[in-house]
């Protein structure tokens, strides 16, 4: 279970005293307790389970990427190099993603399945695919690779 994870990973951060996987792992359980509070009197009983943390931590990544862009923007790669060590702490508790090809391959598998003829369809195939494939797949390339081939 991924909370476990999370535990565990502070722990072995603090005897490490590895301040960097111990403030994103920090963040993340933070980040999770809130999703928890959100989700109180709800279908899940104050605890999210292992997609929706999967798909939290998938959020902060992209959070992360729109800030790397940004301090590389503004000339402080300092942050930028912060933010990139920060995602890799996230992705370590993540499925290993799919590669480009996979991604095309699941877009077709989706289409097809949906009957989807063109681009006023494409909400029907990404909602396929975010319920087939949550936690390995990347929602923007898997949203350009799908736009591609109803287009």
């Amino acid at each position: 279970m991924l909370r476990d994870d999370f535990t565990e990973r502070m722990k072995t951060a603090l005897r490490a005293k590895d301040a960097r996987t111990l403030s994103t792992v920090r963040l993340i359980i933070a980040a999770l307790k809130q999703k928890d509070i959100e989700a109180r009197g709800g279908a899940h009983d104050g605890t999210i389970p292992d997609a929706e943390i999967q798909r939290m931590l998938q959020g902060m990544i992209k959070q992360r990427r729109e800030s790397i862009e940004l301090y590389q923007k503004g000339n402080r790669p300092e942050l930028a190099q912060q933010e990139g060590e920060e995602i890799a702490v996230i992705e370590s508790f993540l499925p290993r993603q799919m590669d480009d090809a996979a991604i095309e391959a699941a877009a077709k598998a989706a289409i097809a399945e949906s009957g989807a003829a063109g681009l006023k369809d494409m909400g029907k195939v990404m909602g396929a695919l975010r319920e087939r494939y949550t936690g390995v797949l990347d929602m923007a390339k898997a949203g350009a690779a799908v736009k591609r081939l109803l287009g």
